[in-house]
This record gives structure tokens, sequence and C-alpha cells, in this order.
């Protein structure tokens, strides 16, 4: 009897995969549901830089000790380096058993370690630890869903309509960034546990849609899984992230760890694992890794360009927050514990801008190709970073809000465009491991970019912060001792207090010092004016150096992707025939 339920099931089963496959509408239903999961993963990549401050409160930890600022960052990077690592092995295993099957199962991982992160029971540093290794976990699913949407979209859509699908999806990809912002803004006051509730709804209908509609119609080649590339990819990439984590935190008398053995330790030995790596991937018959894919020119110009343009956006997040939570809203009025949710509404325009331009580039790409709006887009988002560099500490919103819109609708001419090139580069049996390559990318300089935005304004910032914060305590009634105390403290420390909406003066002063001081001095200290006003101008100089960095890489990204070559699809797609000089 279970043998007859089972060969019914699997005959109804193979009725409806036919009867899907077989609409013109299979490739919407796809698209609708690999954005979702691209959506719900990306948010949730985001969410916490906004709701940390509730998140810290609710386990009981104080995110400006110096003792939990690995903590702090842990909660945030963990993640991004999880899906940076592991998208490559799982588009792979995409490729050898199923790219549908993979991804429900990253639909069902990420929804269960959702549930896992919002039922934390502990407090103080076990509760951090808890959702650090939940977050971590979740990564897994993460990977899952965003390792094999590409390649699924790809074998879904026909080659005419390939920019706008994936255009589609990798928009709502990087909006979801932005989007998770504003939602932990709304979530984080309410009840800090909503912040992980809010996937499970999504995940649970996701992973029941998934199951039932999607259907595997991707090349399956019979392969061996390269454990040795894995395991070498996988650690020397850990090793170099891990680096870069802890190279932005204090290390003795310096501001930054670059000079701790330990990090150094960690990035070159990461490096010469990843040489090994890349010895080992031209040695075996099946590589993880195909490095023979980078001498199709789109596919290597595609990649570059995304890692340039990756790192130049990757750090935007966290300086657009610090300089709203940490600066402005406060001297217009907002209370520190109301800016996290106005940094994410006055983002707003990032998100517009995005949305706006994306999919129209990948409908345009469809007929014209990737690479005059790829490149003009990572132009106009050059001129965009500019345009913030020009602006006061102290702007006018409606000029910075253009200065946003600007920078959004340049990055969503790149994405789509650039995504959909990629994708059409590969050969049919690639695309899941490709399209993992390709996040990959994306992935690490994400965290390249907070290590690089990060340095650049610690550097800005160790310069004239210590005498800036001397003096202005000082022209306060402060004892040169106590002054030189807070002074003393590292700038990450004003980085981070800026980032989670802290006015860290009354803390870091403490009662004893403060309770010396006459009240206006101690209502003008603890207020809304003096912590961003001292640190306007330090500021400035880190905001100057970041963004010129920025600049930099947008532009050389410009040129990778006007080096890309005329439009190029490869042998074997559809009707598809490349172009004489896509590949090297």
């Amino acid at each position: 009897m279970g043998l007859n339920t089972l060969a019914s099931y699997r005959a109804r089963r193979a009725s409806h995969a036919e009867r899907d496959l077989a609409s013109p509408h299979y490739k919407w239903i796809v698209l609708s549901n690999t954005t979702l999961g691209v959506l719900m993963a990306t948010i949730n990549s985001s969410i916490l830089l906004i709701a940390l401050p509730d998140i810290f409160r609710g386990i009981g930890i104080n995110p400006l000790e110096p003792s939990n600022t690995s903590l702090l960052l842990w909660v945030i990077m963990g993640y991004l380096v999880v899906t940076a690592v592991l998208v490559v092995s799982f588009g792979r295993l995409g490729d050898m058993y199923g790219r549908v099957k993979m991804y429900n199962w990253g639909f069902a991982i990420f929804t269960a370690f959702s549930v896992l992160l919002s039922v934390t029971w502990l407090s103080g540093t076990a509760g951090a630890l808890w959702l650090i290794t939940m977050r971590i976990l979740q990564g897994v699913g993460g990977a899952l869903l965003m390792a094999n949407s590409s390649a699924i979209i790809t074998d879904a859509f026909p080659v005419n309509q390939r920019g706008l699908g994936l255009g589609l999806n990798q928009v709502a990809g990087i909006a979801g960034s932005f989007i998770g912002l504003i939602l932990g803004g709304l979530l984080g006051p309410i009840e800090w546990r909503l912040v992980f509730l809010v996937s499970v709804p999504v995940g649970l209908f996701g992973t029941v849609w998934a199951s039932l509609r999607l259907h595997e119609i991707g090349t399956r080649p019979r392969a061996r899984m390269d454990w040795w590339g894995n395991l070498t990819f996988a650690a020397g990439l850990i090793a170099v992230l891990v680096g870069i984590t802890y190279g932005i935190q204090p290390y003795g008398g310096s501001p930054m760890g670059w000079a701790n053995p330990g990090v150094l330790a960690a990035l070159l030995g990461g490096a010469a694992v990843l040489v090994l790596f890349c010895v080992i991937e031209l040695r075996v018959s099946e590589p993880m890794f195909r490095l023979d894919l980078f001498r199709i020119r789109a596919f290597s110009a595609g990649n570059l360009a995304s890692l340039l343009s990756g790192l130049g956006r990757g750090g935007l997040m966290f300086i657009l927050i610090i300089w709203l939570q940490g600066i402005w809203l406060p001297q217009h009025g907002y209370s520190f514990e109301s800016t996290p949710l106005w940094a994410g509404i006055y983002m707003l325009p990032l998100t517009v801008g995005f949305l706006v331009a994306g999919p129209t580039s990948g409908w345009l790409s469809d007929r014209f190709g990737a690479r005059l709006l790829a490149t003009g887009g990572m132009v106009v988002a050059a001129a965009s970073f500019l345009w913030l560099l020009a602006l006061p500490v102290n702007f006018d919103y409606w000029v910075f809000a253009l200065a946003l819109l600007a920078n959004g609708i340049g990055m969503g001419l790149f994405a789509a465009p650039n995504r959909a090139g990629i994708m059409n580069s590969l050969p049919p049996d690639q695309r899941g491991v490709g399209a993992g390559m390709s996040t990959t990318f994306q992935n690490s300089a994400m965290v390249l970019s907070i290590g690089i935005f990060f340095s650049l304004m610690i550097t800005g910032l160790a310069g004239s912060l210590p005498r800036t914060l001397t003096a202005g305590l000082m022209a306060q009634g402060v004892p040169a001792a106590a002054a030189g105390r807070v002074a003393a403290l590292p700038p990450v420390g004003v980085l981070f207090a800026s980032l989670l909406g802290y006015n860290p003066v009354q803390t870091l002063l403490g009662p004893q010092v403060l309770g010396a001081l006459p009240a206006a001095n101690v209502h003008y200290l603890t207020g809304r004016a003096f912590f961003p006003s001292l640190i306007s101008g330090p500021f400035a100089a880190g905001l100057a150096v970041a963004f010129g960095f920025a600049v930099a890489a947008c532009l050389i990204a410009a040129v990778a992707s006007a080096l890309r070559g005329e439009r190029y699809v490869a042998p074997g797609t559809d009707d598809a025939a490349p172009a004489p000089s896509a590949v090297d």
C-alpha cells in the first residue's frame, strides 16, 4: 500500500510538473518565488544594523563596553561571512543534485533558524553567543537561497527576457538590504524578537510554495564533489574575512588591529591557502571553482566590476547610518532613541532609485546588452559619491536625498544588466557554480567594504578626535584627567556609538564626574547637541577619505564593465551564438 501511495504521488507530481512547464507563465512563478527568497535573505543581512540597540538591551548587553566590541561585530558579520564562503559550494551542489532541491532546503533552513533566533532565553554574553551561532547557521540557509536563485531564473527564462528576470531578482536582493533598515527601525522598538520572527511566515509560505511549484529543468551533469577545493576555499576565505573583522578593532595602543600578529597571520595565511586552492582547482578533473570560466571576458569583467561596485556600495549603509544617527538627526531635534527608525526612513531615496532603475535597466539590457548600461551606472554612482562628498556634515535634506536617489539609480542601472551579462555568459551546466562564484564576489565585497570603510573612517577620526574631545569636554568643566580618559578611548567606540544611535557621554563620564558639574553643563553634555557637534569635524575628515575611496572603486568598476566586450551569450543557450570578442 505504501509503495502504491508513493508511486501515485510521484505520478501526480510529474503530471503537475509537465503542466507547469508547458505554461508560458511558469517563468513568472519562478521569478516571484526566487525573488521572495532572495529578498528575505538580504533583508536579514541588514535588519540588525538598525535594531541592534534594542536587541542588545533585550539580552542585557552594553554594546559600548570595549569588551563587547567583538560580540557586536560578529552579530553583524557572522551572517555575511557564512554566505560569502558557502555560495560557491552550494551552487556546485545545485548543479550536481538539483538547483530547486538546494533552493528549497535553503528556505526551510533559513526559516528554522529564524525561529530559534526569536526564542533566545539566554542573557548577557551567553545570549549574544547564541545569537551569533544562530545567525551563522541562518546564513547557511541564506547561502543556499542566493547560490541557486539566479541559476533557476536563467534556466526558466529565454535569453531575450533573461535580463528583465535577473534584473528584477538582483534589484530586489540589493533593495532588500535597504528595506531591512526600515523594518529593523520599526520592529526593534516594539519587541526585539520581531526582528527575527518577521521572516518566519514568509519562510514557511516560500518553503511550501517552492516545494509545490518549482521544478528541475536545468542540466545536471554527473560529477564528483571537489572536497579539497571546498575545504581550502572555505578555510582561506574565512581566515581573510575573520582577519578583516578583527583588523578594525583596537589592538594595544593602536586604534586598529592591522598590526595584531593574529590578524596578520589570518590575512597572510588565508591568502596563502587561497593560492593553494587555485593550484588545486587547476589540477583536479572536476573543480568546484571553474577557473576556466574566467577565460570568458563577459564573465571575468562582469565579476570584477561587481566586486568593485560592492566595495564602493557595501560600506555606504554604515556611513549613512552613522552620519544620520550620530550627527544629523540629533542636531535636527530627534532623540537618540528615535534616530534608528528615522535613519531608515531618510534613506528611502536610495531604495527608490534602485527600484526605479533596476527593472528598467534589466529590460533594456535584453535589447541592447549590458555594456553601456552597466558602465553608465557606475559613472553615475561615482558622481553621486562626489556629490555626497561635497555636502557639509549638517546638510539640507533635499540635497542629500537627491544625492541618494542618484546613487540608487546608478547602482540600479549597473546591477541588473551586469548580473544578466554574467549569467548569459555561462554554459547551461555551469550556471549554479557560476552564479555562486558571482555571489561570492558580491558578498565578499560587502565584508571587505565594511573593513575598508571603517578603517578609513577610523584613520580620519584618529587624527583629530582625541584633541577635539579633550577640548570640548574641558570647555564644559570636565576635569582634565576625566576628559583625557574619554579622549583616549578608541575611535571605533565613537563609530559604534553613532551607528547604534547612542549618546555615549553620560556612560563614559559616569555619575561621579557629572555629579560635580553644574546642572546646565550636565544637561548640555548629555543632550542632543553636544556629542554630534563635537564629532562633526573629525567625522567630516573620515568621510572625505571613505567617499574618495568609493569614487575610485566605482570608476575602476566602470572601466572593467566597459572592457566586457560586445553582448555575449554562451553557446548551447537557446539559439545563442558567441560574439567574436567575448572569449579571450
